[in-house]
């Protein structure tokens, strides 16, 4: 199975099915980023801190990474920001122009993958926004890599992504609020589901999901010259019931150190 493909189709039904992360911010609240009030998330339910941006965002060049969907791209371009939005998925990057046409933004959306950012040049952005999907690729290493690449030095990335613990679980036992451990980490999902289950995920409209190791995420980072100077966790907003015993998202700021 190739994961690239079927994890931006199933995002394209995702788009058409009107899940959660893939509805765009309301006129409201782009109306409310021009004026200056605006927030954005990177994991599911606590917003990123203000303090991590600049006080004004005009004319800060924006990478919205794997940030389809017309939430985060949107809000920082009101706000002043000159933002490009990557994803892989093209009904997800439709969701930012539709939001762009409707209430007057500047913003550009490229279709592409986020370990190869062949088509944008080195260290032509001052900050990166990077919302939880690396759950969606094999390895986080590249990520990592390219967003330095790409990244000025002394810019800003921020950064979302999944607590591997989280995968530990079996995943319809805890639906029923049952906390069954069933899989060692890091989990991938070309590995340790079956065919079958695999076969499932693809009837059902499921993406292969990877729970990478902190050491990857984290300390990825560094080894691709950043340092890591912000951190909080999050969870499902209290929804699910391993919200009961640890986070299950992360979030970082990190700083581009090396050139």
């Amino acid at each position: 199975m190739n994961i690239t493909q079927h994890n931006s189709r199933i995002w394209d039904k995702k788009v058409d099915d009107g899940v959660k992360y893939t509805n765009p911010v309301s006129k409201e609240k782009v109306e409310n980023a021009k004026n200056g009030e605006w927030s954005i998330h990177v994991t599911t339910d606590r917003p990123v801190p203000r303090d991590w941006f600049p006080v004004n965002l005009k004319n800060v060049k924006i990478l919205c990474l794997a940030s389809g969907g017309g939430q985060q791209g949107p809000v920082l371009a009101a706000a002043g920001g000159d933002v490009t939005v990557v994803d892989l998925s093209k009904k997800q990057l439709e969701q930012d122009e539709m939001v762009a046409e409707r209430d007057g933004l500047r913003l550009n959306t490229v279709q592409g993958e986020m370990t190869n950012l062949d088509f944008l040049e080195d260290e032509s952005f001052d900050m990166i926004i990077h919302p939880v999907a690396n759950v969606f690729i094999e390895d986080v290493i590249p990520l990592w890599k390219e967003g330095a690449r790409v990244l000025k030095k002394g810019g800003t990335l921020i950064a979302g992504f999944t607590n591997p613990v989280l995968y530990l679980f079996d995943d319809k036992k805890e639906e029923e609020g049952v906390l069954d451990v069933k899989y060692s980490l890091p989990f991938s999902a070309t590995q340790h589901l079956t065919d079958a289950e695999l076969e499932e995920c693809k009837a059902k409209g499921l993406a292969l999901e990877f729970g990478h190791t902190l050491e990857d995420q984290i300390q990825g980072q560094i080894n691709a010259g950043f340092a890591i100077t912000g951190f909080y966790e999050d969870n499902f907003g209290g929804t699910r019931t391993v919200d009961q015993y640890f986070n299950s998202f992360i979030a970082t700021k990190a700083v581009k150190l090396q050139p």
